[in-house]
């Protein structure tokens, strides 16, 4: 591990041009993390198609080799607000190369134009339809990155609370996931995070609200949310990131739930910090942890478990007719 990398990611980050902070016009915002986010490397082994999953795009993106059974559903982050399958081509990449596992990326719609709860809404329709096509929620995994990991948690919230089957677990990449904005870490690590102010995610925060109350489980899930009956949940969260205590709450909640939840958090790094990969060994490091916990999670898929698929899809059949309302 490399004091000298981190350093150099902290100083790119800290550059004006590099963060999509506000107050800034929105469109300012999304080109600025558009063009951040094109600096990224894609592996070279996988390719990406053009598809859709319920009303909205998605990208399809495989490993050009064999590809192993089961499925990422992937959020990308971006502050509610930015951000496309396209932007996160590169953490979605790496997942699917180092597990060589397919991966869809959803393009759910943005704040402020379509505020709370249409991304949900989004997300959720496209693991129903994963679940008409006929896949097994026993070989699928929720994952995401900032907004996109605080997406695949209250995806996995609203499934269950829509009576549907549970995906096999869940990975967040430093979710965002308390919009009451009352973690220690928002003002503690201020100086630390390269990235983020209260001030700029506060910014955001409300164009994603659009006067909604954010008391409750699926806009502030760290303070709110039960967890009961939650899939094994994996967090990757950096210590400097004023993000940080929406991952450790949300991990103490987890646990005192009965969930398996593993809580990685590494020093010295910023937010979404896997972004790196390829230059920052902690990046590579956390890909590496990302793909072992999603192969393990996806093992019974990988071994064809019929009674597992069987009786996942009994309880989908039951379960469908139910909607988020």
């Amino acid at each position: 591990m490399s004091r000298q990398q981190r350093a150099q990611v902290d100083a790119m980050l800290r550059r004006p041009t590099s963060a999509p902070t506000g107050p800034r016009p929105i469109q300012e915002i999304r080109e600025g993390f558009k063009a951040l986010m094109a600096q990224m490397p894609v592996p070279a082994d996988v390719r990406t198609t053009e598809t859709a999953l319920g009303p909205r795009r998605a990208l399809e993106v495989e490993p050009e080799g064999t590809r192993r059974p089961g499925t990422i559903l992937y959020f990308h982050g971006g502050g509610w607000v930015s951000g496309s399958p396209e932007t996160a081509l590169s953490l979605t990449g790496h997942l699917v190369s180092g597990s060589g596992v397919r991966a869809y990326s959803v393009d759910y719609r943005l704040a402020p134009e379509h505020p709370f709860p249409a991304g949900i809404e989004d997300t959720l329709a496209a693991y129903r339809a994963l679940l008409e096509r006929g896949e097994d929620p026993a070989a699928i995994v929720f994952a995401g990155d900032s907004a996109g990991g605080g997406l695949a948690v209250t995806t996995c919230l609203a499934a269950r609370d829509a009576g549907l089957p549970l995906p096999a677990a869940v990975l967040a990449f430093s979710p965002g996931l308390d919009s009451t904005r009352t973690g220690a870490s928002m003002d503690a690590k201020e100086d630390a995070d390269p990235i983020f102010t209260r001030a700029a995610v506060e910014y955001t925060g409300a164009m994603y609200l659009g006067g909604a109350d954010p008391h409750q489980p699926l806009l502030s899930p760290a303070v709110y949310a039960d967890l009961a009956g939650f899939p094994p949940l994996l967090i990757q969260v950096g210590t400097n990131e004023i993000l940080l205590d929406d991952s450790t709450r949300l991990a103490a909640r987890a646990r005192e739930a009965g969930v398996d939840v593993v809580l990685d958090v590494t020093a010295d790094v910023p937010h979404v910090f896997q972004v790196f990969a390829g230059f920052l060994d902690e990046a590579d490091e956390a890909l590496e942890r990302a793909t072992l916990f999603l192969t393990q999670r996806l093992r019974a898929a990988q071994r064809g478990d019929a009674a597992s698929v069987g009786v996942r899809s009994r309880q989908y059949a039951r379960a469908n007719s139910t909607r988020l309302p």
